[in-house]
């Protein structure tokens, strides 16, 4: 067996932005691990916001010593982007030696496409307004909220898409007071749930204070361990494998919440297609798929993801799987 990990840049169609600032390309890595002529791949994108980056999360990857399997290494590294990567690269490895795929190895049903949310950024409402009308015949919005100021940005959006299902996520960027009041604009407005609106770490009052439409744990939720402090405060959680480490602990995370009374939002970090192949198999049945990094790209991987009217489709084997 052998691993690489190498850097890869795919510019952004427009600049993206949220509470926490703007980008205008996602940066990746790309594992690869060979063995017995078969190359599996998998994609990571490390997030600063979870202390991550691309020379640290490099050397989390190129400290592991082959041989090892998927069991192995949830013991090896921790959850975060440096497990994710090798992870799916190691069930991308398996489906190739095996011949058959994915799903099948995890014991799934048969993937179907899945409708996408399409996020709009974070900007000045006359532009949120623009973009919420460019892409209004599209089935589900999620808005970049976030800050001090959003109702104009709320009520700009409605009107540029006044029949479109909405999702507002604030990237833990509204306190309990900017909440409370935002809160009953959001129903008003048809908004049909809230992503993180408060900060990891400081959203205990969402279990005493109103929640009117569903909230959803992004920040707050990366895998198993998360789920006992999220009762009481969530109604849902978002799953990134990103945050997870990986699809072997999202299948789990998944199955796990679900049984917790938990509901299941399926995210994504900027990424290619690639990062978001292994989601899909999430997604499938999930209360919201958010899977939506590669339609934010100017330029993607080969074989792409495809993306339609049905949603966001299962990877061809030619791309991962």
């Amino acid at each position: 067996m052998h691993l690489s990990v190498s850097a890869e840049t795919f510019p952004l169609a427009r600049a993206f932005t949220i509470s926490r600032g703007a980008r205008t390309e996602a940066r990746v890595l790309t594992v690869r691990i060979l063995q017995d002529g078969h190359e599996g791949r998998g994609e990571c994108v490390p997030y600063l916001r979870y202390g991550e980056s691309l020379e640290s999360v490099t050397a989390q990857i190129e400290g592991l010593q082959p041989p090892f399997d998927r069991t192995a290494l949830q013991r090896m590294l921790p959850p975060g982007a440096a497990r994710n990567a090798v992870d799916c690269a190691l069930w991308d490895l398996e489906a190739r030696r095996s011949g058959r795929r994915v799903w099948e190895l995890a014991g799934l049903a048969p993937p179907r496409p899945e409708i996408t949310a399409y996020t709009l950024s974070l900007e000045a409402p006359d532009a949120m307004r623009a973009a919420a009308s460019a892409n209004a015949p599209r089935p589900l919005l999620k808005i970049k909220l976030g800050t001090p100021d959003d109702m104009p940005r709320l009520e700009a959006v409605r009107q540029g898409a006044p029949r479109a299902r909405i999702i507002v996520d604030a990237n833990e960027g509204w306190s309990a007071e900017i909440y409370a009041e935002l809160a009953p604009h959001l129903v008003r407005l048809g908004v049909e749930l809230v992503e993180q609106p408060l900060p990891s770490g400081a959203d205990d009052m969402l279990s005493e204070i109103a929640r009117p439409l569903p909230v959803c744990a992004d920040e707050s939720c990366h895998d198993r361990a998360s789920l006992p402090a999220l009762r009481g405060k969530y109604d849902m959680v978002n799953i990134k494998l990103d945050k997870t480490g990986g699809l072997t602990e999202a299948l789990a995370l998944k199955a796990e919440a679900r049984a917790a009374g938990f509901e299941v939002m399926v995210g994504c970090m900027v990424g290619s297609s690639l990062a978001m192949a292994p989601a899909v198999l999430v997604a499938q049945g999930a209360d919201v798929t958010d899977l939506d990094g590669p339609l934010l790209l100017a330029q993607d991987r080969e074989h792409p993801l495809r993306y339609d009217a049905a949603g966001v489709h299962p990877p061809e084997p030619a791309l991962w799987g």
